[in-house]
């Protein structure tokens, strides 16, 4: 078997720990930051919903701060904003390249992205849902747990999946200016020195992060529809 796998791809066989390195490195990239885009993501979201027009919270001065502030950001192609923040995450990290140089702009990347995702999901909650909360007494943080997020369970794990699908997408991009992870290992290996077994299996492996996520969603939403 390790024969048949040697001739197949020699060069991912030569460099295994260092292809099994990018793979956890990939691993810690998409948890980190995708645990701290979620938090942010779903409190934007959330407050971009109710402090909107007729929203619960109804306040024009945060909600056209807040929506420009994820414009700006979403407009901003990632390679550029990896680019830009590359003083503030030196600041912050103390280095820009491997997984601590990649956390911080990939937050920066998918907190704008999720945050509408979020405002999507929850705009489909049936108003009438709402308005029967606020007549039972409901403060708005309990009419916000109760029937914003609950009622929206199936829509924010589709937005989720949707966002660290994307975010996979992210971690491989950063690693084209030494974020580490898959992508750095398929660029510096695979494309720089035409090693093409590697980028074929750099591909896989994100193909396979892809499914399993995938996967995991299509249960969680069957389970949680009603």
């Amino acid at each position: 078997m390790l024969d048949f796998l040697t001739q197949l791809m020699p060069n991912v066989i030569d460099k295994w720990p260092a292809f099994v390195q990018a793979c956890v490195e990939s691993l810690q990239m998409i948890a980190f930051s995708g645990i701290i885009s979620f938090v942010f993501g779903l409190i934007f979201g959330v407050t971009l919903t109710v402090t909107n027009k007729d929203g619960i919270l109804e306040n024009r001065i945060i909600w056209t701060i807040l929506d420009k502030l994820v414009n700006i950001f979403r407009a901003i192609p990632f390679i550029i904003l990896v680019a830009l923040l590359m003083d503030m995450t030196r600041a912050i990290a103390g280095t820009t390249i491997g997984v601590r140089g990649a956390i911080f702009p990939l937050i920066m990347g998918t907190v704008p992205f999720f945050s509408r995702q979020i405002e999507s999901a929850l705009a489909e909650v049936d108003y009438g849902l709402i308005e029967a909360s606020q007549s039972m007494g409901d403060s708005p943080f309990q009419t916000i747990i109760r029937v914003y997020l609950k009622e929206s369970i199936p829509g924010i794990i589709r937005a989720t999946t949707i966002t660290l699908i994307s975010l996979i997408g992210l971690t491989a991009m950063v690693g084209v200016v030494g974020g580490g992870g898959i992508g750095n290992f398929a660029i510096q290996y695979g494309y720089s020195r035409h090693q093409t077994d590697i980028t074929y299996v750099s591909c896989i492996v994100i193909l396979i992060f892809i499914t399993l996520i995938q996967s995991i969603s299509n249960v969680l939403i069957q389970k949680t529809t009603h």
